[in-house]
This record gives C-alpha cells, structure tokens and sequence, in this order.
C-alpha cells in the first residue's frame, strides 16, 4: 500500500486484483468508508481512524485469502467464543 496524508486522514493505494477491486470498493462503500476506483486507476482508500483500518483489512481479506483460511479463521472464532461456556 502507498499512502498520502490528508486533513481528514491518510489515503492508501490498494493493492488488490483488478477483478476483485469494484466488488472491495462497493463493499467499502457499503460501510461508509470514503474511496475512490476510477477506470484503470487502482482503488484509493482513505483511513482516518483505527476502526476504518480493521474494515479495510477485513474486506480485502475476504478476497484475496483462500477459502480454507476463512474457513480456519471463522473455526478458530467459534473455538474461542465457546470454549469459555
């Protein structure tokens, strides 16, 4: 990721697959995080707080892991959540 400062916080270039970029950017939009995607530009991202940062890194998470890391990761979740009961 390349970044840049701004008044309201730092934009990121994201580096993600060219067929996976409209999908993590409607995603984003989505969840109110301001970004940009314009033709044969990569996706811009602008992360003003911590919270913006775990949603970027969940959503591009979702399409650049495989499914047997989501698999894993949403099976170590479970483990823990239920295993304090």
């Amino acid at each position: 990721m390349k970044s840049s400062s701004s008044e309201t916080g730092i934009k990121y270039v994201v580096e993600v697959n060219w067929a996976d970029r409209w999908q993590v950017y409607q995603r984003l939009n989505e969840l109110d995080i301001p970004c940009r995607c314009e033709t044969n530009q990569p996706l811009q991202v602008e992360i003003a707080n911590p919270q913006i940062a775990v949603q970027l890194w969940s959503v591009v998470r979702q399409f650049t892991a495989s499914r047997q890391d989501l698999i894993g990761s949403l099976e170590d979740c479970w483990r823990s959540r239920y295993q304090k009961f």
